[in-house]
């Protein structure tokens, strides 16, 4: 009997991809590049402590990394927290354990075609934003339709671009702090500057930061797509969140020091303006392109695809319309939702075109959320079900997550709890509306609640 089958279900998507396309995929998803687009917004909630606000942010990921290793050698089918929570912890929980994801999945790509368009402003300012934004969407549709082996292809290319782009902005960085500019030198202040440091205003400035590393849990809504070995989704996730995490504290580090005594026209432009005091405006327009591509287009592709695998596996448990969980005849891909998800992705893009921050915070409630509910699966999984004597593993490390992303949330922009505490309103009523036409609450059905 497979995996699948001991579980209810038949394979349907295709085993395409290997150990390396999922740690591909899972920087890709994360972007090695993701702190230029919201430098700024992290540089000021921090009070330039952005470094010690990405370290604090890989922690709390690490610990869920960990727990979502350990679910998914436990459950290897699609539907990440979702599947997690519903077989960990109750069908029910399960249900708005994915329906908090989806907060986080279905708004991601619409995140980064808005930091696409506003890129794009520098680079071509007559033309209107909607084309780019169509032009992206269409784009992400087309390969993600088309099957995942392709754009597994595509991320190799693109991750290589990236960190080359990376690495050159980092000698330039460098060079210029060596030459006098911004600090001088490396110091410790983007990590710890006594005279102004607030656990508060870090912690707030790690609720933004921690967008950066949304996409490593995006690895395990490919389970039925991975031709690896047992335990190569759990592997992937914990490498390619330790591989982008110390990116993001090394870039983040030494922008800050670079970007002592600047003055920025905008927020989410102040990157740019830190390159361009790197390497003049060659530089600039380089990591602009770079951006863009990286998360126009890259991250965007990886969210279209991991948020279309969530839908198709709560569609093919009835909890959302069927038609979702509808499969491609050639390319084995569930086409009717990666077409969904591109309709909303450019209606809530062009929504928010002006509210990136406000996007940003959205997204991240509906992540942090879903985490929780993923630690408290682990526990309740593992040590109350199965005795489990690997307390590491199963007891402290999702504790440890829990209060990390617990007071992450707690220090959360307020009106991001009011729009999240809206979203998981309609999740009830979408849940007693379903309840009531079925005339059945969700099946306990292959989800080991009564265990």
């Amino acid at each position: 009997m497979s995996d699948l089958e001991q579980f209810g279900y038949r394979e349907q998507l295709a085993r395409r991809l290997s150990t390396l396309d999922l740690v591909v995929y899972g920087m890709i998803f994360m972007v090695p590049i993701a702190p230029f687009a919201i430098f700024g917004f992290v540089l000021q909630e921090a009070r330039g402590m952005v470094a010690l606000a990405y370290l604090i942010g890989l922690a709390g990921m690490l610990f869920t990394a960990l727990s979502y290793a350990s679910m998914s050698r436990a459950f290897p089918v699609a539907g990440s927290v979702y599947a997690y929570a519903h077989r960990g912890l109750h069908p029910l929980v399960g249900f708005f354990a994915g329906w908090l994801i989806l907060l986080d999945y279905i708004l991601l790509p619409a995140l980064c075609y808005v930091v696409s368009a506003i890129a794009m402003r520098g680079l071509a300012p007559a033309v209107p934003a909607w084309v780019w934004l169509l032009g992206f969407v269409g784009c992400n549709a087309l390969v993600n339709i088309r099957g995942i082996h392709l754009a597994a292809r595509v991320n190799l290319y693109l991750l290589a671009f990236e960190l080359l782009t990376l690495g050159l902005f980092l000698v330039a960085a460098l060079h210029a702090l060596a030459g006098g500019a911004g600090a001088g030198a490396l110091t410790l202040r983007p990590l710890y500057d006594p005279a102004r440091f607030s656990l508060a205003a870090v912690a707030g400035a790690t609720s933004v930061a921690v967008l950066s590393f949304l996409g490593f849990d995006g690895i395990s809504t490919l389970a039925e797509e991975n031709r690896g070995v047992a335990g190569s989704i759990g592997r992937a996730t914990i490498g390619a969140l330790l591989l982008v995490g110390a990116l993001f504290v090394l870039q983040s580090w030494v922008a800050a020091d670079l970007a002592r005594g600047m003055r920025f026209a905008s927020l989410d432009v102040a990157f740019y303006e830190i390159c361009r005091r790197a390497g003049g405006n060659g530089l600039r327009l380089l990591v602009i392109g770079a951006n863009i591509i990286a998360v126009g287009v890259a991250d965007a592709m990886a969210a279209q695809a991991a948020v279309s695998r969530i839908l198709f596996a709560m569609a093919r448990d009835g909890r959302l319309p069927r038609a979702l969980a509808r499969i491609h005849p050639r390319f084995r891909t569930p086409y009717n939702g990666t077409l969904l998800v591109a309709v909303v992705s450019f209606a809530v893009s062009w929504l928010f075109a002006a509210h990136l921050d406000d996007l940003t915070r959205i997204v991240n409630f509906g992540a942090l959320s879903g985490f929780l509910l993923l630690h408290v699966s682990v526990v309740n999984h593992y040590f109350r079900r199965q005795h489990s004597r690997d307390w590491l593993r199963h007891l402290i490390c999702p504790i440890a997550g829990i209060v990390v992303i617990g007071y992450v949330l707690y220090e959360m922009d307020a009106k991001a709890k009011l729009l999240g505490a809206c979203w998981l309103g309609i999740g009830v009523l979408y849940y007693v509306t379903l309840s009531r036409v079925t005339r059945k609450r969700p099946s306990a059905l292959q989800a080991d609640a009564s265990s």
